[in-house]
Protein backbone atom coordinates (compact mmCIF):
# COMPACT_ATOMS: atom_id res chain seq x y z
CA UNK A 1 0.00 0.00 0.00
CA UNK A 2 1.29 3.52 -0.84
CA UNK A 3 0.57 5.67 1.80
CA UNK A 4 0.48 9.61 0.63
CA UNK A 5 0.55 13.14 2.36
CA UNK A 6 -1.26 15.66 0.43
CA UNK A 7 -0.21 19.68 1.18
CA UNK A 8 -1.89 22.04 -0.09
CA UNK A 9 -4.04 25.20 0.99
CA UNK A 10 -7.80 24.47 -0.11
CA UNK A 11 -9.91 21.80 1.32
CA UNK A 12 -11.55 21.39 -1.37
CA UNK A 13 -8.33 20.46 -3.56
CA UNK A 14 -7.65 18.01 -0.79
CA UNK A 15 -11.03 16.35 -0.87
CA UNK A 16 -10.57 15.87 -4.47
CA UNK A 17 -7.39 14.52 -4.63
CA UNK A 18 -8.58 12.35 -1.34
CA UNK A 19 -11.19 10.74 -3.40
CA UNK A 20 -8.98 10.24 -6.66
CA UNK A 21 -6.54 8.50 -4.66
CA UNK A 22 -8.55 6.13 -2.64
CA UNK A 23 -10.12 4.68 -5.53
CA UNK A 24 -6.81 3.79 -7.05
CA UNK A 25 -5.54 0.08 -6.10
CA UNK A 26 -3.03 0.26 -3.75
CA UNK A 27 -3.15 4.02 -2.25
CA UNK A 28 -4.11 5.73 0.31
CA UNK A 29 -3.76 9.00 2.07
CA UNK A 30 -2.69 8.97 5.42
CA UNK A 31 -2.45 12.76 6.18
CA UNK A 32 -2.98 16.49 4.98
CA UNK A 33 -2.01 19.57 5.75
CA UNK A 34 -3.12 23.11 4.18
CA UNK A 35 0.65 25.00 4.35
CA UNK A 36 4.24 23.92 4.87
CA UNK A 37 4.34 24.85 8.77
CA UNK A 38 1.87 22.58 9.49
CA UNK A 39 3.22 19.47 7.30
CA UNK A 40 6.82 20.06 8.51
CA UNK A 41 5.27 19.75 12.04
CA UNK A 42 3.77 16.22 10.45
CA UNK A 43 5.92 14.52 8.54
CA UNK A 44 7.57 12.63 12.05
CA UNK A 45 4.34 12.16 13.32
CA UNK A 46 2.59 10.42 10.22
CA UNK A 47 3.43 7.38 8.17
CA UNK A 48 3.67 8.61 4.07
CA UNK A 49 5.50 7.34 1.80
CA UNK A 50 4.88 9.77 -0.95
CA UNK A 51 4.18 13.19 -0.44
CA UNK A 52 1.98 15.68 -2.55
CA UNK A 53 3.03 19.22 -2.17
CA UNK A 54 1.71 22.59 -3.84
CA UNK A 55 3.52 25.53 -4.23
CA UNK A 56 1.49 28.80 -3.71
CA UNK A 57 0.68 28.21 -0.02
CA UNK A 58 0.43 30.85 3.07
CA UNK A 59 2.77 31.10 5.67
CA UNK A 60 5.37 28.99 4.04
CA UNK A 61 5.50 28.04 0.40
CA UNK A 62 6.02 24.83 -1.86
CA UNK A 63 9.62 25.58 -2.58
CA UNK A 64 10.54 26.34 0.82
CA UNK A 65 9.31 23.14 2.22
CA UNK A 66 10.83 20.86 -0.07
CA UNK A 67 14.23 22.32 0.87
CA UNK A 68 13.53 22.17 4.87
CA UNK A 69 12.00 18.83 4.23
CA UNK A 70 14.63 17.35 2.73
CA UNK A 71 17.33 18.81 5.29
CA UNK A 72 15.54 16.88 7.91
CA UNK A 73 14.65 13.71 5.25
CA UNK A 74 17.05 13.46 2.33
CA UNK A 75 15.29 10.63 1.22
CA UNK A 76 11.69 11.89 0.87
CA UNK A 77 9.84 11.29 -2.11
CA UNK A 78 8.14 14.73 -3.05
CA UNK A 79 5.98 14.76 -5.75
CA UNK A 80 5.05 18.64 -7.12
CA UNK A 81 1.61 19.19 -7.98
CA UNK A 82 1.53 22.98 -9.11
CA UNK A 83 -0.79 25.56 -10.42
CA UNK A 84 2.19 26.54 -12.23
CA UNK A 85 2.83 25.45 -15.45
CA UNK A 86 6.73 23.29 -15.83
CA UNK A 87 8.29 26.42 -17.25
CA UNK A 88 8.11 28.31 -14.12
CA UNK A 89 9.49 26.24 -11.37
CA UNK A 90 9.57 22.48 -12.38
CA UNK A 91 13.05 22.55 -13.12
CA UNK A 92 14.22 25.05 -10.26
CA UNK A 93 12.10 22.11 -7.69
CA UNK A 94 13.94 18.89 -9.29
CA UNK A 95 17.15 20.55 -8.87
CA UNK A 96 16.37 21.09 -5.16
CA UNK A 97 15.38 17.10 -5.18
CA UNK A 98 11.79 16.82 -5.97
CA UNK A 99 10.88 13.79 -7.16
CA UNK A 100 8.47 14.80 -10.52
CA UNK A 101 6.69 18.08 -11.22
CA UNK A 102 2.66 18.01 -12.39
CA UNK A 103 0.34 20.58 -13.24
CA UNK A 104 -3.21 20.62 -11.33
CA UNK A 105 -4.46 19.72 -15.09
CA UNK A 106 -3.08 16.23 -15.19
CA UNK A 107 -5.51 13.37 -15.83
CA UNK A 108 -6.27 11.43 -12.25
CA UNK A 109 -4.95 8.40 -13.63
CA UNK A 110 -1.45 10.43 -14.55
CA UNK A 111 -1.07 11.43 -11.39
CA UNK A 112 -1.88 7.70 -10.23
CA UNK A 113 0.73 6.80 -12.66
CA UNK A 114 3.63 9.54 -11.46
CA UNK A 115 2.74 8.60 -7.56
CA UNK A 116 3.57 4.60 -8.73
CA UNK A 117 6.71 5.68 -10.18
CA UNK A 118 8.46 8.02 -7.53
CA UNK A 119 7.78 4.88 -4.90
CA UNK A 120 9.38 2.60 -7.60
CA UNK A 121 12.33 4.46 -7.14
CA UNK A 122 11.84 6.72 -9.97
CA UNK A 123 11.49 10.33 -10.89
CA UNK A 124 8.52 11.28 -13.34
CA UNK A 125 9.46 13.55 -15.89
CA UNK A 126 7.30 14.13 -17.94
CA UNK A 127 7.21 15.29 -21.80
CA UNK A 128 7.11 18.83 -21.31
CA UNK A 129 9.57 18.94 -18.36
CA UNK A 130 11.49 16.80 -20.00
CA UNK A 131 12.43 18.84 -22.67
CA UNK A 132 13.02 21.52 -20.02
CA UNK A 133 15.51 19.97 -18.84
CA UNK A 134 17.42 19.26 -21.98
CA UNK A 135 17.36 22.55 -22.75
CA UNK A 136 18.74 23.32 -18.88
CA UNK A 137 21.93 21.35 -19.80
CA UNK A 138 22.60 22.42 -23.30
CA UNK A 139 25.83 24.71 -22.31
CA UNK A 140 25.61 26.33 -25.99
CA UNK A 141 21.87 28.25 -24.58
CA UNK A 142 22.43 31.38 -23.81
CA UNK A 143 20.21 31.10 -20.46
CA UNK A 144 17.55 34.52 -19.70
CA UNK A 145 18.45 36.67 -17.04
CA UNK A 146 16.25 35.26 -14.57
CA UNK A 147 17.69 32.36 -14.57
CA UNK A 148 20.63 33.56 -12.31
CA UNK A 149 18.49 34.53 -9.66
CA UNK A 150 18.32 32.40 -6.61
CA UNK A 151 14.71 30.69 -5.96
CA UNK A 152 13.72 33.40 -3.21
CA UNK A 153 14.55 35.74 -5.29
CA UNK A 154 13.07 34.48 -8.40
CA UNK A 155 9.94 34.89 -6.47
CA UNK A 156 10.34 38.34 -5.53
CA UNK A 157 10.90 39.21 -8.74
CA UNK A 158 7.40 37.51 -10.43
CA UNK A 159 5.78 39.26 -6.94
CA UNK A 160 7.46 42.73 -7.89
CA UNK A 161 6.31 41.89 -11.49
CA UNK A 162 2.95 41.30 -10.84
CA UNK A 163 2.42 44.72 -9.61
CA UNK A 164 2.58 44.31 -5.65
CA UNK A 165 4.34 46.58 -3.30
CA UNK A 166 7.49 45.95 -1.66
CA UNK A 167 5.16 46.21 1.94
CA UNK A 168 2.94 43.75 0.45
CA UNK A 169 5.26 41.58 -0.83
CA UNK A 170 6.78 41.70 2.69
CA UNK A 171 3.65 40.59 4.59
CA UNK A 172 2.83 37.45 1.77
CA UNK A 173 6.26 36.00 2.46
CA UNK A 174 6.41 36.69 6.47
CA UNK A 175 9.94 38.97 5.77
CA UNK A 176 10.52 42.35 6.82
CA UNK A 177 10.14 45.02 4.23
CA UNK A 178 13.98 45.76 4.65
CA UNK A 179 15.00 42.23 3.64
CA UNK A 180 12.24 43.05 0.56
CA UNK A 181 14.24 45.94 -0.23
CA UNK A 182 17.59 44.10 -0.46
CA UNK A 183 16.03 41.37 -3.06
CA UNK A 184 14.75 43.85 -5.04
CA UNK A 185 18.06 45.46 -5.39
CA UNK A 186 19.72 42.26 -5.86
CA UNK A 187 17.31 41.46 -8.49
CA UNK A 188 17.78 44.62 -10.04
CA UNK A 189 21.74 44.31 -9.98
CA UNK A 190 21.94 40.84 -11.54
CA UNK A 191 19.60 41.13 -14.33
CA UNK A 192 20.82 44.86 -15.24
CA UNK A 193 17.23 46.47 -15.15
CA UNK A 194 17.04 49.90 -13.60
CA UNK A 195 13.70 50.34 -11.92
CA UNK A 196 10.55 48.30 -11.50
CA UNK A 197 9.09 49.65 -14.77
CA UNK A 198 11.76 47.65 -16.54
CA UNK A 199 11.25 45.04 -14.35
CA UNK A 200 7.76 44.75 -15.13
CA UNK A 201 7.99 44.93 -18.83
CA UNK A 202 10.66 41.85 -18.30
CA UNK A 203 8.60 39.43 -16.21
CA UNK A 204 5.95 40.39 -19.19
CA UNK A 205 7.43 40.03 -22.17
CA UNK A 206 9.01 36.50 -20.32
CA UNK A 207 6.08 35.22 -19.28
CA UNK A 208 6.98 34.30 -15.99
CA UNK A 209 3.11 35.45 -14.82
CA UNK A 210 0.69 32.98 -14.48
Amino acid sequence: MIRVFIVDDHVIVRQGLRRILEEADGIEVTGEAANGVEALKKINTLDWDVMLLDISMPEKGGDDTLRQLLNEKKDAKVLILSMYSEDQYAVRLMKAGAWGYLTKDVAPEQLVVAIRQVMSGKKYIGPTLAELMLMEINSDREKPLHESLSDREYQVLKLLGSGKKVSEIAAALSLSVKTISTYRAHILEKMKLKNNAELIYYVIQNGLLQ
